[in-house]
């Protein structure tokens, strides 16, 4: 289970305001990659919180509202849209929408911990944390918050473009999804640049 311990260990080094950051959504063929920051309290402790993957939805809904009501957790959100995917790499929005989250805190952490791999020429100081999620409790917390927003998100999508079945794949490449896309081709969220939207697109074989 995920602790405070890569957090206490940068408050040693004299950092006060440690923040965890992590997304979802990077793999799917349509929709936003979602990126959450949480600044939680320094004697934080949760018996529940773990890897958002690792979680139900309904126990990642329970503990998204207990994260966001929670009077002494700082947290911020932000999403990279389809068209800023599709401008400059997945790779780059993901890193964009992870340095909005962490600039939209409250306040502004003084490091941050990212989930995977160190993020190049972040506005911040900071350091990756490979599997983070499941080691730190504040990248985990962010893991929440980035994954249930983006999951609702994509279920209010399915209300705009009800043909896809976003609200049970939410985006990502299933058997469902990928007939769909065949029989009705592409919508505004999809992500023209990922291999089979565009494999479809240059073959032009959908209704």
């Amino acid at each position: 289970m995920p602790t405070l311990e890569y957090e206490q260990a940068k408050r040693r080094e004299g950092y006060a305001l440690i923040a965890g950051i992590d997304e979802a959504g990077r793999g799917p063929l349509a929709g936003p990659v979602s990126a959450a920051a949480v600044i939680l309290p320094s004697d934080f402790t949760h018996n529940l919180l773990n890897d958002s993957k690792k979680l139900s939805e309904k126990k990642r809904e329970l503990l998204y509202d207990e994260l966001t009501n929670h009077p002494d957790i700082l947290w911020a959100h932000s999403y990279a849209e389809t068209d800023e995917i599709e401008e400059i790499n997945i790779l780059k929005a993901t890193h964009a929408a992870m340095a909005r989250s962490a600039q939209g805190l409250a306040s502004i952490p003084d490091y941050c911990l990212i989930d995977g791999l160190a993020v190049p020429n972040f506005p911040l100081a900071s350091e990756g944390i490979v599997k983070g999620d499941g080691k730190s409790l504040s990248i985990a917390a962010a893991s929440i918050i980035a994954k249930v927003s983006r999951d609702r998100l994509m279920i209010e999508f399915a209300e705009q473009y009800p043909e896809y079945g976003f609200e049970r794949h939410k985006g990502y490449g299933t058997k469902l999804h990928l007939e769909a896309l065949a029989k009705h081709g592409p919508c505004p969220i999809h992500r023209m640049s990922f291999a089979p939207v565009a494999q479809l697109l240059l073959s032009g074989d959908f209704s």
